[in-house]
């Protein structure tokens, strides 16, 4: 472990999930820790009750000042990089680190390497399949970073790794400049919070990060240029190579389908004329496009890393797809519910859209400066209706009035979260046998709930309720 960090001024920006994990490290590694926090709610009150008896000084209130003496920033990922407190750091010639850029550099010699996984959408699925998939090989693993469990924790922990399954955000990305992964896939791109990066190209170049220094592969997504062309751009380590990923038939050099089997004609011996049978189709749950496109992202991973063939398959055998990610909920008089309140931006309300054929939906919510003309025209032809809620649901409105006029549409003008079961009967009023009743709102949850799983939990009571 590092010793470099005995009697720094260490300043972490932030408390909550990633923020704890470094002042309780960096502490222990003998740094003088400051915390800054916007918050003083009873949260932060006991988080910062948690680590004053170790030393640490905690600011709440106050987070865009700079503590005098600082040498470096460890920000929490979501932490704007416009803040104040980063501005001053720039000027003092002061660094900034995410917490994922600390974890490795504490990773100790002979470290578990890392499978990265970013992406607009699908990356928390991706990751889990992937650690499936190793799990099923022999290999010790877990799946960590953006998927909820501290990079920090399972580098500095007791327990011994093989290989890390490894979920990094553009946030993440983009206070880590030194990670090295030993192989990396970009899943997808789309438009996804502009107002944090300031523009596409920016949010585009942070994804890009991940392809940095890759040693065996860089995934990319056959079907989205864009990810192409970030593997083009990337300076990685002689050797790596370029795999892609298809829904269709595999070229040399790819993973695809053929009649219904996850084919492989990246890792083979003269994959010219060569292919290796992984799974099939079926195999993947639920078996919608784009999650059969997250599972051959995830074979890519796995077959770089050495996995057998057999375990790719057992591994998306035993994976379990989380909640809010199309699941279905009920059906009533012939209309399936499906949740989707995963699908939070408008490539992954896209992709569940396109998953069925005609549909009553459920959107709306914080668009994050996200535009739904696109959305909505390539939508227009399998849509019954639509029940609009949330803050920015006029944007959606508006988009449905130029691209999809003739279909139903009703407005709710509330926020509460009771509008939820409104919605839900709105939506069953509009549906006919045959129909999907599908909530995926293609915006953020916050303005009515306190995350997407609430958001998701309060449709699948509203459909129970209504069944009952």
């Amino acid at each position: 472990m590092p010793s470099d960090f005995t009697g720094k001024h260490i300043t972490v920006a932030g408390l909550g999930v990633s923020g704890v994990p470094a002042a309780r490290v960096l502490s222990g590694l003998g740094a003088r820790v400051t915390v800054v926090n916007d918050g003083d709610d009873e949260r932060s009150r006991s988080q910062a009750a948690e680590l004053e008896p170790l030393g640490v000084t905690v600011r709440l209130g106050d987070g865009d000042t700079l503590p005098e003496g600082t040498e470096l920033i460890v920000t929490a990922p979501g932490w704007r990089p416009d803040k104040p407190l980063f501005a001053a750091a720039r000027e003092a010639g002061v660094p900034v680190w995410g917490d994922v850029e600390l974890a490795w550099r504490l990773r100790g010699p002979g470290a578990a390497p890392w499978l990265a996984v970013t992406g607009t959408n699908g990356k928390t699925t991706t990751v889990r399949m992937l650690a499936a998939m190793l799990t099923a090989a022999g290999l010790r693993t877990a799946a960590v970073g953006n998927i909820g469990v501290s990079l920090l924790d399972a580098v500095t922990g007791d327990e011994e790794y093989d290989v890390l399954a490894v979920e990094l955000s553009s946030y993440q990305l983009h206070w880590a400049p030194s990670v090295r992964a030993h192989s990396a896939a970009v899943l997808n791109l789309a438009p996804d919070h502009l107002d944090w990066h300031g523009s596409m190209a920016a949010y585009a170049a942070d994804k890009g990060r991940v392809y940095e220094g890759n040693r065996v592969a860089c995934v990319y997504n056959a079907a989205d240029r864009a990810t192409e062309d970030l593997v083009r751009g990337a300076d990685v380590e002689e050797g790596c190579r370029a795999v892609g990923f298809t829904l269709g038939a595999p070229g040399p050099s790819e993973l695809g389908v053929v009649d219904g089997i996850l084919v492989d004609r990246a890792f083979v011996e003269d994959r010219q004329r060569n292919a290796q049978e992984l799974a099939e189709v079926s195999d993947v749950r639920p078996p919608a496009p784009h999650n059969i496109a997250n599972a051959l992202a995830a074979a890519a991973l796995a077959r770089a890393h050495g996995v057998p063939a057999a375990a790719v398959r057992d591994g998306l055998r035993a994976f379990t797809p989380d909640a809010h990610r199309i699941a279905h909920v009920a059906d009533l008089d012939g209309v399936a519910y499906v949740d989707d309140s995963k699908a939070t931006n408008t490539h992954a309300a896209e992709a569940s859209l396109t998953a069925y054929g005609s549909v009553v939906w459920i959107a709306g919510g914080l668009a994050k400066g996200a535009a739904f003309d696109e959305l909505v025209a390539g939508a227009a032809g399998r849509l019954r209706g639509a029940v609009l809620i949330g803050a920015d649901r006029a944007l959606i409105r508006e988009a449905l009035a130029r691209h999809a006029p003739e279909v139903p549409v009703v407005d709710l003008d509330r926020t509460d979260t009771g509008a939820m079961l409104q919605a839900v009967q709105e939506a069953r009023r509009l549906a006919r046998p045959g129909d999907t009743v599908l909530l995926a709102p293609a915006c953020a949850s916050m303005d009515m709930f306190t995350n997407y799983n609430q958001r998701g939990d309060a449709f699948a009571r509203a459909v129970r309720e209504l069944g009952a």
